[in-house]
């Protein structure tokens, strides 16, 4: 094989099965990617130096095509189900010597990485990939070796990812041609059929989810995490549209990143080296430092120009609504490197309630922290998605359950022991409706939630007076700083106090509901930070 750039000198590719291909490019530069990208016409530039590229047919993960071999390792350990879907060990090593014959006459660029920016958790990666973009990804997204470690680097995990080659369904044991296959066992990830480079990202985010707290005894979490000027540490979870990126960009703290941290005896810990952040209708006034960071050496996904020009249309959707980029973290100014700080005081759940029933800010014990982690809960409006004309409840696990290999209460019971271990404060945070639900009420302002935020991070609220919420138990202060104090009880901004109730307790009993799948595996303790509502189920 003919190979150039810097390449370890512990392990080569045959270590996987590749001892055939036409070139194989070690651990190029940023420059030297875009080179072969745009040589390769697999993108183009921007204005401002980013690439942009296409992902083609799947322009996001293809979660029913994600599986996990079932072998003795994983089979007892394993959340099995319709996130976790089972592979055959035989009919993974067959496809991987089929992808291995297909990459025989291939130009190959590979990546040496890790993730995990505490030393002693790391995980030390290599991808192969078949497109010089998707290794830029990997060189953004992961964490980047120094010319030292490249040296003597050997990995821990390997991807392969080829976009190009498919399976064929009835031999290979897919869904169909796509599929993203994880082998504990193997230490490997097969990835074909889908040119989404958001698969690599979150295939090695399932790795962790599986190693850190079934091997590690630490806790995983999807989130994000900044840290202050004195060193205190807040963590945010929420889904989609909940505030969570808007929310943890604070110009006056740290970010130790933007979606996945490990939690350690002594602190937290940014998995990736990068940020993978949505990027419909950006605009500098309301993103500031996403914007900045589209710069050269970063990628943006599915996008359009503006006519006549190479500025990016950030409000062009005629792809896809999930338009990216995907930036090293330190293109961010006020990154915190390496990405860990001290263990969090204040965890913050964010959520976009429709319905106008929780409150802007709450105050949750270790039993509702733990029923509300495993809830997850969201809710969509009309216009978010086809066919949505009201609002929707939606229930992610552990806020991701699509990256889950163990089932939640793992996660659950991990993060109520540390709750309880470090005395931690975890906000419940409804960015959602107030004065009513979806189409009667508005929108919760953002300074108001801003100033709940920063009321919680400075300890405003830890000496005022709690009321608890009669249906959900949870603590509403009865005062914050720069807030309104009528707005702080959901009840009190309704017109019909009796409607009110009426959609709490409807709330309530979508919770308990959605928990009944859990239910058997929760402890008393778990199960104590329920909603009080009768449900007949």
């Amino acid at each position: 094989m003919k190979e150039s750039g810097d390449k370890s000198n512990a392990v080569g590719l045959e270590s996987i099965g590749i001892k055939e291909a036409k070139e194989v490019l070690w651990n190029l530069s940023p420059a030297e990617l875009v080179e072969e990208a745009i040589k390769n016409k697999e993108g183009v530039l921007t204005s401002t130096g980013a690439l942009m590229c296409d992902t083609g047919k799947f322009t996001g993960r293809s979660p029913k095509d994600r599986f996990i071999v079932k072998d003795a390792k994983t089979e007892d350990s394993v959340w099995w189900g319709d996130i976790n879907i089972a592979f055959d060990p035989e009919k993974f090593d067959k496809l991987h010597d089929k992808m291995v014959d297909f990459l025989k006459d291939k130009k190959l660029y590979v990546r040496d990485a890790y993730a995990g920016a505490h030393p002693e958790y790391r995980l030390n990666l290599r991808i192969v990939n078949t497109q010089a973009w998707q290794n830029l990804f990997c060189n953004n997204m992961f964490l980047r070796l120094s010319q030292e470690e490249l040296k003597d680097h050997n990995p821990e995990f390997t991807i392969i990812c080829a976009p190009e080659f498919e399976a064929d369904p009835a031999v290979d044991g897919t869904r169909q041609s796509n599929f993203a296959i994880i082998n504990f066992t193997k230490n490997m990830i097969l990835i074909g059929g889908t040119g989404y480079a958001g698969e690599m990202k979150k295939g090695i985010f399932g790795v962790l989810n599986y190693i850190l707290p079934h091997e590690k005894n630490t806790l995983s979490m999807h989130c994000s995490a900044n840290v202050g000027k004195d060193g205190d540490t807040a963590i945010f979870f929420g889904l989609s549209g909940t505030g969570k990126t808007t929310l943890s960009a604070d110009p006056n703290r740290g970010l130790i990143g933007d979606d996945e941290h490990g939690w350690t005896e002594d602190s937290v810990f940014n998995f990736e080296g990068g940020c993978y952040a949505k990027v419909i209708d950006l605009t500098r006034e309301k993103e500031p430092q996403i914007w900045d960071a589209i710069r050269f050496g970063s990628i943006v996904e599915n996008t359009r120009f503006k006519e006549g020009s190479r500025e990016v249309d950030y409000s062009n959707n005629s792809v896809t609504e999930n338009t990216r980029t995907a930036y090293p973290i330190n293109h961010i100014d006020n990154a915190v490197e390496p990405s860990r700080a001290d263990i969090p005081q204040n965890i913050f759940f964010l959520t976009a309630d429709a319905f106008g029933v929780l409150p802007p800010i709450s105050r949750l014990n270790t039993s509702q922290a733990m029923y509300h982690f495993i809830s997850g809960y969201t809710a969509k409006v009309a216009g978010t998605e086809v066919g949505v004309t009201e609002p929707q409840t939606t229930f992610s696990a552990c806020f991701g359950a699509a990256f889950l290999p163990l089932h939640p209460t793992k996660y659950a019971e991990m993060l109520g022991k540390k709750m309880e271990q470090n005395n931690v404060n975890v906000w419940l945070v409804n960015t959602g409706w107030t004065g009513g639900p979806y189409g009667v009420g508005h929108r919760m302002k953002l300074p108001y939630t801003r100033a709940m935020i920063t009321a919680a991070l400075n300890g405003e609220l830890n000496n005022v007076e709690f009321t608890k919420h009669p249906i959900f138990g949870v603590e509403m202060p009865n005062s914050c700083p720069n807030v309104p104090a009528e707005i702080l009880n959901p009840r009190n901004t309704w017109e019909n106090k009796e409607d009110y109730d009426a959609k709490a307790t409807d709330l309530a009993s979508k919770f308990v509901k959605n928990f009944q799948k859990y239910a058997d595996y929760a402890n008393d303790k778990i199960l104590a930070g329920a909603p009080q509502v009768e449900v007949t189920i």
